[in-house]
This record gives structure tokens, C-alpha cells and sequence, in this order.
């Protein structure tokens, strides 16, 4: 078992910033690709669109075209943490925002499709909702 658990949502009004964090065992058991999901109300989990990932091992990451020039994804290995930040935020930004993990992907295509989700470990999930 791999644990993971996401913290750092909330409110924001457009333009406005926010750091997601997750922190995960993965970090001390082996190496993969942790990731951010994000889910929007009326959505089914198979939906969840994968929004950034990094691997562990360090020097790969990925950022959905959607989110590219406001989104980056970093991690500090020595606190087994991955961050999120989020910058310039959107209305269709709200979401509920999952942190999975997954020992069998490199991240070298991305954050594990759909196919796999029922093989990687999932976060409880945080809610950022972007309104005025």
C-alpha cells in the first residue's frame, strides 16, 4: 500500500493563486510518478483529467496543455511531498483536485490513463472552488 493525502484547497477568486500539497509514501518505498487529477462536478472518476505529474526519481514532469502557463508542478523529496501551484485561476478551474501515486509509471507518457486507475493509490481529494 502506498498512502497518499493532498491538502491546500479552498476559495479563490479569479486571478488569484493557491499550492496544493501531497504527501506520500511512495517518496520512501520506491520510486514512480506522482500526480494531480481533477474532477468537475457531474463527472465520473473515470473522467478525472490528469493535470500534472512528476516522477520521483527526478527530471520528468508533465503539465496538461490546459493549465501550462498558470500551473507548475514541483516536489521536495526530502519532506515525501509534491506541490501543485496554481496560479491565475478560472472558474472552470473548480474542481475537486485528487493526488494519486503510481510505482509502475515513469511519467515518461504522462499521469496514468483510465485503464490503470483502479491500480494507483488515490488521495481523499481538496476541493478549490474559483468564484467572485
Amino acid at each position: 500500500q502506498v498512502q497518499v493525502a493532498e491538502s491546500g484547497g479552498g476559495s479563490v477568486q479569479p486571478g488569484g493563486s493557491l499550492r496544493l500539497s501531497c504527501s506520500s509514501s511512495l517518496y520512501i518505498r520506491s520510486s514512480g510518478c506522482m500526480m494531480w487529477y481533477r474532477q468537475t462536478p457531474g463527472k465520473e472518476r473515470e473522467q478525472r483529467e490528469g493535470v500534472a505529474a512528476i516522477y520521483t526519481g527526478g527530471g520528468r514532469t508533465f503539465v496538461a496543455d490546459s493549465v501550462k502557463d498558470r500551473f507548475t508542478i514541483s516536489q521536495d523529496i526530502a519532506k515525501n511531498t509534491m506541490y501543485l501551484q496554481m496560479a491565475s485561476l478560472k472558474p472552470e478551474d473548480t474542481a475537486m483536485y485528487y493526488c494519486a501515486a503510481d510505482p509502475n509509471n515513469d511519467c515518461s507518457l504522462g499521469p496514468t490513463t483510465v485503464r490503470n486507475f483502479g491500480f494507483i493509490f488515490w488521495g481523499r481529494g481538496t476541493q478549490v472552488t474559483v468564484s467572485s
